[in-house]
Formats: structure tokens, C-alpha cells, sequence
């Protein structure tokens, strides 16, 4: 069982916050997509497993490609796996590319899946933030793929504002009414590389404080919760049934395949990703870098990404995979936590308590190898 993902690294703005490996040159996107054809050639043999599970098209930007070149990599990917087991086939979309022209063309694809990067319902935070599309905008995109009988959508929101008042309230409501089955909600985070970076370092941007990044994170868990949704993952929301399959992958240590400049993989032994510019991937110039796992960076994988999900550590597994000395560890080193609150023991499991994911940072730390 595997994913398989296709990077697409252009914008045609770049957005405030994003530490993302992208690029605006877009006359390099159609030779970058004749090499991803090569690429996925050449490294499909990586996968120990030739049963994909999902495909996914991240970026970036990847509603900047045609149907067409969307298909052509779909068709690629059915030719050289087994994709009888592929339900979710997802493209990430900027709103104000989601035409009526571009929708009715991406139906004849197989993508059944859109995730739309909204990040918020305020028009000021929108430009802030150097984003392409108004509030209206992404409400329209959002009737538009219902229009069209899409039927699995996700958007993105990103909290932790700071300089725009109590935005996020609002923002909330109007998620809630779109009643799309997926909500991936985000703290802003402030990355040196970035022009939000620099407006910090300038002194242009202040980031909020500990406390209120606390309460608008509890706003957000119980906006979506109350609305339905389940808390599963430290940023993702979903209604019933409807968690995002591929992303859930990560997170439970399926094998992956990422084609494009940028993009990562992972073998269950080996991580490896492309250090290529566009423009050098373009050029069939592809390079990568790799690191194997040693059996301690498997369990500390385990144990972070498990803690960032509902389910949490099963230590049973842990027992069975890495001794029982590590699971007396792990409960061991759980004790304050369990004691504090945060971290739910019972049925042979520790979790974070949903509403305490914000501290979850802290609490992977302190149970590391």
C-alpha cells in the first residue's frame, strides 16, 4: 500500500507566510510536467508496494495546470501501479482559479477531490496575507464545484492573526455555512524566509501572544466541533467518514512516492527528496538527498505524528515493535502529562486530549528516545 504525490511549485503570487518551495516563473510549468513523466518513470520501482491508495497534486499551486496535464499524470500513474484501490484522487485549487470554464474541464479527470486554500472569510486579511481571491470569490468557487456535483471538498483557514481584531469569529461562521466535508485550520506561523519574516524582523508585524493563540485555537476546535466535524488530527477537521485519506497516510507511516522539484518520499526505511530548481528540474537536471532511519527515528516518528492524531500511541505496537522496555518508557514519561489533563491513558493508549493539541509540541518532546 502507497500514495503517490505530485508537486507542483508555482504561484503566480507568492503569499506572505508561505515557506514552501514555489517559483513564479510559469513558462518553465509545461517542461516541468514533461519531466515529471520521466521522473515518475524512473523512480516508480522505489515503491515497495505497487498498490496506490490515493494520488494527490500539492504546490504551489496546482489548479495552474490544465485537465489535461492533470489527466496525463493520472494516466501516467495508472500505467505503471495498481490503482484499482485509488478512492481519493485530490487537487489542491486557488479559489479564483476555479472557473466555470476550468471546473467543467477538470470533470473530465478523475480528480473527485478539491482542496480549496481559503485561509479567511476578511478581504483585509486576504491582502495581507498577498492572496489572489476575496471572500466572495471563494464562496463562489465553493458553489460552483457543488454546481458541478463535486461532492468531497476541503478548504483551508489560517488563525493567529495578529493586527486585524477579532476576524477569526467571523471567518468561522462562514466556514461552517459552506458545510464542505474537510477543514484543515492552521496557526499562522512566522518563517525567517518569508516576506511575513521580514515584516517581523522589521518590526512591521507583531505575532499574538501565547494566551490568545490559546483561545483561538479552542474557538476554532469548538466552531468545527460543535458544527459536526471531528477533531482527528491536531489541524484537521472532517465529517463522518470523510477524513483526508492521504494525508492520513503520512501520518500513519504508509510509503510514498513524490514526483516534482521539491517533492519528498518516503520507503519505510529511507527518506528521500529533490533539491532541483524548477528551472534545473526543467532542464532534466534532477538531483535529491536522502536519510535512512535508524530504528530510534522510526520510534520518535511513531510517537510524533501518532500524538498529533485522535487515536494517539498505541503501545500494544510499540511493545511489539520496538520492546517493552520503550513502552514503559513512553508511560513512564506520560505520567505528568496523564496527571495534568492533557494526555487521556486507557485502552492501551496515549493521547492528547483534542483540546490541548496546541501544546502537542511540548508533550512529543518530553516522550522522545
Amino acid at each position: 500500500m502507497a500514495t503517490l504525490y505530485f508537486h507542483i511549485p508555482f504561484c503566480r503570487k507568492i503569499c506572505t507566510y508561505c515557506d514552501f518551495y514555489k517559483v513564479g516563473a510559469l513558462a518553465l510549468l509545461p517542461r516541468v510536467v514533461e519531466v515529471m513523466h520521466r521522473e515518475l518513470r524512473e523512480r516508480a520501482s522505489t515503491l515497495h508496494s505497487p498498490h496506490l491508495t490515493s494520488i494527490y497534486f500539492g504546490g504551489g499551486t496546482p489548479s495552474l495546470l490544465s485537465a489535461r496535464e492533470i489527466q496525463g499524470l493520472i494516466d501516467a500513474a495508472r500505467n505503471l501501479f495498481d490503482c484499482s484501490g485509488v478512492a481519493e484522487i485530490t487537487l489542491e485549487a486557488n479559489p479564483d482559479d476555479l472557473t466555470v470554464e476550468y471546473v467543467e474541464a477538470l470533470r473530465s479527470t478523475e480528480v473527485n477531490r478539491l482542496s480549496l486554500g481559503i485561509q479567511s472569510f476578511d478581504d483585509r486579511v486576504l491582502h495581507f496575507m498577498n492572496r489572489r481571491h476575496t471572500a466572495t470569490e471563494a464562496e463562489a468557487a465553493v458553489a460552483r464545484l457543488r454546481a458541478a456535483g463535486y461532492d468531497n471538498l476541503s478548504i483551508d483557514i489560517i488563525f493567529g492573526v495578529a493586527g486585524f481584531g477579532d476576524t477569526l469569529s467571523y471567518t468561522l461562521r462562514r466556514a461552517v455555512a459552506l458545510d464542505v466535508e474537510h477543514i484543515s485550520a492552521y496557526h499562522l506561523t512566522v518563517e525567517e524566509r518569508t516576506k511575513l519574516g521580514l515584516l517581523m524582523r522589521k518590526g512591521e508585524y507583531v505575532p499574538i501572544a501565547d494566551e490568545e493563540s490559546e483561545a483561538e485555537y479552542l474557538a476554532v476546535h469548538r466552531a468545527f466541533v460543535d458544527a459536526g466535524y471531528e477533531h482527528y488530527e491536531i489541524s484537521n477537521y472532517a465529517k463522518p467518514g470523510r477524513r483526508a485519506q492521504h494525508n492520513s497516510a503520512y501520518w500513519t507511516g504508509v510509503e510514498y512516492l513524490g514526483i516534482g522539484p521539491g517533492a519528498h518520499s518516503f520507503t519505510g526505511h529511507e527518506r528521500r527528496w529533490c533539491t532541483s530548481t524548477a528551472k534545473q528540474y526543467a532542464e532534466g537536471d534532477m538531483l535529491f538527498e536522502a536519510e535512512s532511519l535508524t530504528e530510534r527515528d522510526h520510534l520518535n516518528e511513531y510517537v510524533m505524528t501518532s500524538l498529533r492524531r485522535k487515536e494517539g500511541v498505541d503501545l500494544d505496537y510499540v511493545e511489539r515493535r520496538f520492546g517493552a522496555s520503550e513502552r514503559r518508557r513512553l508511560e513512564s514519561c506520560a505520567g505528568e502529562w496523564i496527571a495534568s489533563g492533557i494526555v487521556e491513558f486507557g485502552n492501551s493508549s496515549l493521547a492528547i486530549r483534542a483540546e490541548h493539541f496546541l501544546v502537542s509540541d511540548a508533550v512529543i518532546e518530553s516522550l522522545f528516545a
